[in-house]
């Protein structure tokens, strides 16, 4: 069975498919053991990823020239297995959507942050996707938080510089290194 990983955004135009993608990109020969998907709460079904996200995208390793956008449905965030946003206001809308979602969604810089702060030890014995995610969601309140809750937000680049778009796929793909190593360990 095949862990599902969601990211959300706005527009699914750029922060969550460019999360997708680096995730896969990022997994390599393990990324058939997941199923990555994207949507966004605010988003119009078939849209192309914008161009600046797209470039993005290549420069660290994504495909995407299939994306498309699609909205976020309740049956999408409750189909997932971990749920990564790129604001807080996302993860209160999957929440909304699906509250059996909240101990398995996260922003993706919070889910980052946290297994940067664990210890091996709060790891041991984690042997699946749902493990880890269970174990993260336990130990989520054990972590300082940002004395800036916004610091685990993601910058909505759409129509911005491409300084604030590279910064902005920097932003994420620093993120999902920590969480595709804790991924890889798991499968």
């Amino acid at each position: 069975m095949t862990a599902r990983v969601l990211f959300v955004c706005s527009g699914n135009l750029c922060r969550s498919p460019l999360g997708a993608q680096v995730l896969v990109a990022r997994l390599g020969r393990d990324a058939p053991a997941f199923t990555v998907e994207s949507a966004g709460t605010i988003a119009e079904d078939g849209a192309p990823m914008d161009e600046a996200a797209v470039a993005q995208s290549r420069r660290l390793g994504g495909s995407p020239d299939e994306h498309r956008s699609r909205y976020l449905t309740a049956s999408i965030a409750s189909a997932a297995d971990l749920v990564l946003t790129a604001e807080r206001s996302h993860r209160a809308a999957v929440v909304s959507l699906a509250p059996r979602a909240t101990k398995r969604t996260f922003t993706i810089r919070e889910f980052g942050r946290v297994l940067d702060a664990l210890e091996p030890a709060d790891l041991a014995g984690v042997a699946s996707v749902p493990e880890l995610i269970e174990r993260v969601a336990r130990l989520r309140g054990t972590v300082a938080v940002p004395s800036d809750p916004g610091e685990d937000d993601v910058d909505d680049p759409y129509r911005r510089s491409e300084a604030t778009h590279a910064r902005v796929a920097d932003e994420i793909d620093r993120a999902l290194s920590t969480v595709t190593d804790a991924l890889r360990a798991v499968v």
